[in-house]
Parts: structure tokens; C-alpha cells; sequence
């Protein structure tokens, strides 16, 4: 089953704190991402678009643009766990 996501928070030093519905909490580092996908490096060079990420219709997927997403299932498995 694919988690999905209740609500998502850019915190400071590219960390999301993301709120699944089951209860669970993680808090999401991207810096493996930005240090190893090319599309990532955005989050970095473009101000102010890193702090506004978006929770996608289906709840599982958070995104920045066209080219910036990311998986539901990725966050809650390569997260820390918080709850």
C-alpha cells in the first residue's frame, strides 16, 4: 500500500517534515538528492522554491515543479521516523 501523505513542511537545511495518515512522522534530509540528481540542484540555485513544496492530489507524491517530485514511499522508507 502506498503511504500517504496528511501534510508536508519545509524546515530549514533542505529537511521535510512530512506527516503521513497513519500517524507516522519523518523527517525527510534531501541533500543525497541534491548531491546526486541533477534536477534536485534546483532546490538550491532557484530562491524561495525549495520552501515551496506541494502535496500532490492523490497524497502521494510531494513536488516543487515539473521537474522536482517526490514519492510518498520513498520519504516514509528512507526517512527518520519521528512516530
Amino acid at each position: 500500500m502506498i503511504p500517504r501523505i496528511k501534510s508536508v513542511r519545509a524546515m530549514e537545511n533542505f529537511v521535510l517534515d512530512v506527516v503521513f495518515e497513519n500517524g507516522a512522522r519523518v523527517f525527510y534530509d534531501l541533500h543525497d538528492d541534491m548531491n546526486t540528481l541533477p534536477d534536485y540542484d534546483g532546490l538550491k540555485k532557484i530562491e524561495g522554491l525549495y520552501k515551496n513544496v506541494r502535496l500532490d492530489e492523490s497524497r502521494t507524491c510531494v513536488y516543487w515543479n515539473d521537474q522536482i517530485d517526490l514519492p510518498s514511499d520513498t520519504i516514509y522508507e528512507y526517512g527518520k521516523r519521528l512516530a
